[in-house]
C-alpha cells in the first residue's frame, strides 16, 4: 500500500486562516451541542407519548401509537429534508419566510433529531411503566393522588430506573445519528470530515481521528449514565439484573 502518512498535516492553514485540527474541535463542538440538546428534547417529548400510550384514555393511546409509528418508519434524514424543506412550506407564508431566511439550521437539526428520538425513548418509556406493578398505581391513588401524580411521583421515577440501560443506548446512539445533520448545514464533526478529505486527500489520518472523537463521546455518555444506573438502582426492577420483577 503506498499511502504518504502525514499527521502533522493536521496543523497546517486552512483557507480561512484555521488550522485543520481548529476545523476537528469546532465540528466536535457542533456535534456535542446538536446531540446533547436534541437528547433533551428526546427525553423530554418521548416521556410525555410514553406516558400517553400506558393511560386509560384511548385517544390518548392512538395518538402516542400514531407518533411512534410515524417517526420510528420513516429515515432520520428524510426527516430532516421534511423539517429543512417541507415545512416551511406548510406554514402561513411570513412564518415559513422567516424559517427559511432566518431561522438556524441547528435548530432545525434539534427539532429533527429530537422527535426521531423521541419516538424510541417512548417505547422505553412506555415499556419500563408496563413493566410495574399495579400495585404501585394503586396505592398512588389510595394516598389521594390522582392519575397524574401517580406518573409524577410513583411510577415515572421507578420507570426510568428500569428503562436506564436502554436509555444509555439511545444517547449513545444520538451522537452517531447527528452525523446525518450535516444534510441541513450543520458544520459538525462528519461535514468538518468530509471537507479535510477533499482539501488534503489524508484519508486515513482524518479518518482515524473522526472515529476516535464519535467513539469519545458515545464512551464518555456511557459511562456516565452507568455511574447514574449504579446510583439509582433497585433491586430486581433493573432490566438484566439478577432479580425479577
Amino acid at each position: 500500500m503506498n499511502y504518504h502518512w502525514d499527521w502533522l498535516f493536521f496543523f497546517n492553514e486552512t483557507d480561512d486562516g484555521l488550522k485543520y485540527y481548529d476545523w476537528i474541535l469546532s465540528g466536535l463542538g457542533w456535534t456535542t451541542f446538536v446531540s446533547l440538546s436534541s437528547l433533551a428534547v428526546a427525553l423530554v417529548l418521548g416521556s410525555v407519548i410514553g406516558v400517553m400510550r400506558t393511560t386509560p384514555n384511548r385517544w390518548l393511546v392512538r395518538i402516542g401509537d400514531i407518533y411512534v409509528d410515524f417517526y420510528r418508519n420513516i429515515p432520520l434524514i428524510v426527516q430532516l429534508f421534511i423539517w429543512f424543506f417541507v415545512v416551511p412550506e406548510l406554514v402561513p407564508e411570513k412564518l415559513g419566510l422567516w424559517m427559511k431566511q432566518d431561522l438556524p439550521e441547528y435548530v432545525t437539526a434539534i427539532a429533527g433529531l429530537g422527535v426521531y428520538t423521541a419516538a424510541r425513548i417512548a417505547e422505553q418509556v412506555k415499556a419500563g411503566i408496563n413493566a410495574l406493578s399495579r400495585g404501585q398505581r394503586n396505592a398512588g391513588l389510595a394516598l389521594g393522588f390522582t392519575e397524574w401524580q401517580t406518573y409524577r411521583y410513583v411510577r415515572l421515577p421507578m420507570a426510568y430506573r428500569i428503562v436506564l440501560p436502554a436509555l444509555t443506548s439511545e444517547a449513545m446512539n444520538i451522537f452517531k445519528n447527528s452525523a446525518v445533520t450535516y444534510s441541513v448545514g450543520i458544520l459538525e464533526l462528519y461535514f468538518q470530515y468530509k471537507q479535510i478529505i477533499e482539501k488534503t486527500s489524508q484519508v486515513l489520518e482524518i479518518t482515524i481521528v473522526v472515529t476516535a472523537a464519535y467513539f469519545m463521546l458515545a464512551f464518555v455518555m456511557n459511562r456516565l449514565l452507568a455511574f447514574i444506573e449504579a446510583r439509582t438502582r433497585v433491586p430486581g426492577l433493573i432490566v438484566g439484573g439478577k432479580g425479577g420483577k
